[in-house]
């Protein structure tokens, strides 16, 4: 499990906004260049108020799992459209230089609510949220 320390912006319904600087890790994403800070949602058990550092603590599957989700799955579904493409263009009457791009896109795009629907999932799902560990200062 991977921990990290950040300050409390907000807190609503046992839950928090936790201002986290961005890290080694952070910045060879890339995601968001311009962006100095990440904001976290975590579970607020402990009853961390504004202003406070914490420590919270976040599982690295879920991380993964993530990363995977938004990054790959676009990707897996672009090449098994251009393979579609590929395969049904030539039957289909349509020259394989149209019909492998135009099944990637195909594929990219309907993969796009696929992503849509992990994140409002994952965004309800208690177990799969960092969790405040402890408050660090007073």
């Amino acid at each position: 499990m991977k921990q990290e320390q950040g300050l409390v912006i907000e807190v609503h319904d046992g839950m928090a906004r936790i201002k986290v600087g961005r890290h080694e890790e952070c910045t060879g994403c890339g995601a968001c260049p311009s962006s100095r800070h990440v904001m976290v949602e975590a579970v607020n058990r402990i009853g961390a108020q504004p202003g406070q550092r914490v420590r919270f603590e976040m599982r690295e599957q879920h991380m993964l799992l993530g990363a995977f989700v938004v990054f790959v799955l676009p990707l897996l579904a672009a090449g098994a459209g251009a393979v579609l493409g590929w395969l049904i263009g030539p039957g289909a009457g349509v020259g394989v230089d149209y019909a492998a791009p135009a099944g990637a896109a195909a594929l990219f795009v309907l993969s796009l609510p696929a992503v849509k629907y992990f994140d409002r999932r994952a965004g309800r799902n208690q177990e799969l949220k960092p969790v405040i560990l402890e408050i660090l200062d007073d």
